[in-house]
């Protein structure tokens, strides 16, 4: 299973500012540039980094493909920085289900790739229609990391750090 194969990313993006977008249907998850309406997580790239989007979810993993296993939408990255994305468009009961995504995809992610190279990891539970931040619970979040070396936040803005 190759997270990075081409034929799934786009970019590189280094706009201050751009969307990620899942139309809930076949198609993967992606980059919008130009319609935040439609966007379900808002990128914020101040240092304006080079980044790259993956769609996970319908490219890396097919529907068909490990059906048993959640897995997210997508991953964004840069030399040394890779973030986890889940999209959620529901306004009921969807915060633990993204994060099981989340975690069945980290262990997807180390079971095929040596990661160290990316100093900052962290994965984001996203959902527009949720108010802009969600509170998750300090103990939850230290045992995520622990578990699995990422950090976690449940918002819809995804902040690409300046290293």
């Amino acid at each position: 299973m190759d997270f990075f194969k081409p034929e799934c990313q786009s970019g590189p993006f280094s706009q201050e500012r751009f969307g990620l977008c899942d139309d809930q249907n076949a198609t993967p998850a992606y980059v919008d540039t130009t319609t935040p309406e439609k966007w379900v997580a808002t990128v914020e790239n101040p240092a304006r980094k080079a980044v790259t989007f993956t769609a996970i979810d319908k490219c890396v993993i097919q529907d068909g493909d490990e059906p048993s296993r959640g897995r997210c939408d997508g991953m964004l990255t840069t030399d040394d920085l890779l973030y986890l994305v889940e999209l959620k468009d529901k306004k009921d009961d969807w915060q633990s289900h993204a994060i099981e995504q989340l975690e069945s995809t980290i262990r997807f992610l180390r079971d095929h790739h040596d990661l160290t190279r990316f100093r900052h990891k962290k994965a984001f539970a996203c959902n527009k229609r949720h108010k802009p931040f969600a509170h998750i619970d300090n103990e939850r979040m230290l045992r995520f990391h622990r578990n699995y070396g990422f950090r976690i936040d449940v918002q819809a803005t995804v902040l690409i750090i300046r290293t």
